[in-house]
């Protein structure tokens, strides 16, 4: 078996660095037998920063990604790569490029905008701090002002997927829904929020489960991980959505960005008057 190839990757930034992190995660997964050790280089403003920046590229040479906004230290950075012969690459310049030029706008050069307090920002920490509220079935009395309801039997990444989403600024509660407990009929009635049903592959659903039962140290074998009641688990579930007309989710091997995209995808159609 070939060993990997190590390649160092230096992220510099003057804001963060989260816009060279999520880049690099998507664009590495394409290259195999290749691991990246990331050099990050964040709040990069000063030139005496960069210099020490410099240094650390010279002393593990590899492609540089930088979203810098002063164009002296851009210029320094471009100037200093190239003499050490390694890829250099302003990761938003084609984009702001493309966009300036179709609307005929000229960009403002502002440093972490993106991270400004606006309203947007509390928008996130307010649909946080519902959906915090809202997790496994808490008050269900006021599910009505959620912008999203996700259902679904235990382990089914209703948690996770509500925190990303809620990231985004949505609103989400999640509900569980547990044999021989009758679902809260609050959920039957609501109007505003988007409900949306997750299920998965009943094989995959009791590896999960039995890693959660190994985690909390329990030996008693429960219907919790009997192959038959959680096939009626989930046939139940699925019965139960098809009923009330909310649209289901297969989550299985699906990462949480992949069934949240999903999960916004409905809500943009059920926005537009599709459904």
């Amino acid at each position: 078996m070939t060993a990997p190839v190590t390649l160092h990757l230096h992220l510099i930034s003057d804001a963060t660095g989260e816009t060279n992190h999520q880049l690099v995660r998507a664009c590495m997964v394409q290259f195999d037998a290749v691991r990246a050790k990331e050099h990050v280089w964040s709040l990069v403003r000063t030139q005496s920063y960069l210099n020490k920046v410099i240094a650390g590229i010279e002393a593990n040479p590899g492609p540089v990604l930088f979203t810098l906004v002063d164009a002296t230290l851009r210029m320094n950075l471009e100037d200093a790569c190239r003499r050490m012969e390694v890829p250099c690459i302003p990761v938003l310049d084609p984009v702001l490029a493309a966009l300036g030029s179709y609307l005929g706008i000229e960009r403002h050069g502002r440093i972490g905008r993106q991270h400004e307090m606006d309203a947007a920002y509390f928008n996130r920490i307010e649909a946080m701090d519902y959906t915090l509220a809202h997790d496994d079935g808490q008050h269900v009395d006021n599910l009505e002002e959620a912008d999203i309801v996700i259902v679904g039997v235990s382990r089914t990444s209703k948690t996770p997927t509500s925190l990303y989403l809620a990231n985004r600024g949505f609103k989400t509660a999640n509900v569980p829904l547990v044999p021989d407990i009758p679902t809260p009929p609050e959920i039957f009635k609501l109007t505003h929020p988007l409900v949306v049903a997750f299920t998965t592959d009943p094989n995959r659903l009791i590896q999960v489960r039995r890693n959660r039962v190994l985690m909390l140290k329990q030996t008693e074998e429960t219907d919790y991980v009997t192959l038959d009641r959680v096939r009626k688990e989930v046939a139940d579930a699925r019965r139960l959505a098809s009923q009330h007309g909310w649209p289901v989710i297969d989550v299985t091997r699906r990462s949480i960005e992949e069934t949240s995209a999903a999960v916004l995808q409905l809500l943009e159609t059920r926005r537009e008057g599709h459904v």
